[in-house]
């Protein structure tokens, strides 16, 4: 175990880490904490006590009421500087649906920032740049709305045009999203192929979410890859 934290250090990181997730275990807050189980009732009482709702699901862990907010989080140099590194990395990817969304959310993060550390990150924006995508030009823009399909479980349709230029109407259920060096690839289960597909983002011509929702998968991402390896020959949206 790593060092423990001062105990009112540890519970506003515990604030945090239950606002971060919907749903948190005990094991994983001792984890994170560097603290035992019992230390972990404690705070969770001592929390309650000071007016925190959190809900307790039996077998399962511990959340916040729904509905309830908490102050904005003030955050330590090291955080507000990985959050400038950030924004330069998504701003040098391919799609613009993520550029506009993150830019939006940083904004809001931007304006609960103290003043001394303002001045901070607009100086290391000056000082810091991101270099690791051969083309600048931004290829997709569908990344957001496909993030809010797979986790909605929304069937999709769209145009797609394949490798060798055939355009063809699909409708997929949206499985995961991987980042290459040039390009954002959808894996979804094909309902023309009947079975799992990887589309290149800039190859979508056009995009639409339907009001289906589909059955979640029984496999994982890692599963996925796995079973892929054994048709290694395959190649993208390539039977």
């Amino acid at each position: 175990m790593g060092k423990e934290k001062p105990r009112l250090a540890r519970l506003t990181a515990i604030l945090t880490q239950l606002q971060s997730k919907r749903i948190v275990t005990a094991r994983d807050i001792a984890k994170k904490h560097s603290v035992s189980i019992r230390t972990v009732y404690r705070d969770i009482r001592t929390l309650e006590q000071s007016g925190i709702p959190i809900v307790t699901e039996e077998g399962k862990g511990y959340s916040l009421m729904d509905g309830y907010k908490l102050p904005p989080v003030l955050f330590t140099e090291e955080e507000a500087n990985a959050l400038i590194t950030a924004e330069q990395i998504v701003g040098n990817n391919p799609d613009e649906s993520l550029i506009q969304s993150f830019d939006a959310a940083l904004e809001k993060i931007r304006a609960v920032l103290r003043y001394s550390q303002k001045e901070k990150t607009e100086l290391l924006t000056e000082r810091l740049q991101i270099r690791s995508y051969s083309k600048s030009e931004r290829t997709s823009q569908y990344l957001i709305r496909l993030q809010k399909a797979i986790t909605e479980y929304q069937l999709i349709e769209l145009r797609y045009l394949s490798e060798k230029g055939e355009q063809t109407n699909r409708r997929v259920e949206p499985f995961a999203l991987i980042q290459t060096q040039e390009n954002w690839l959808l894996i979804a289960f094909c309902r023309l192929r009947n079975q799992f597909r990887t589309f290149r983002l800039d190859r979508i011509e056009h995009l639409f979410l339907t009001t289906i929702n589909f059955e979640p998968h029984k496999i994982t991402l890692e599963e996925y890859f796995e079973e892929r390896k054994r048709h290694w020959d395959c190649t993208p949206d390539i039977p």
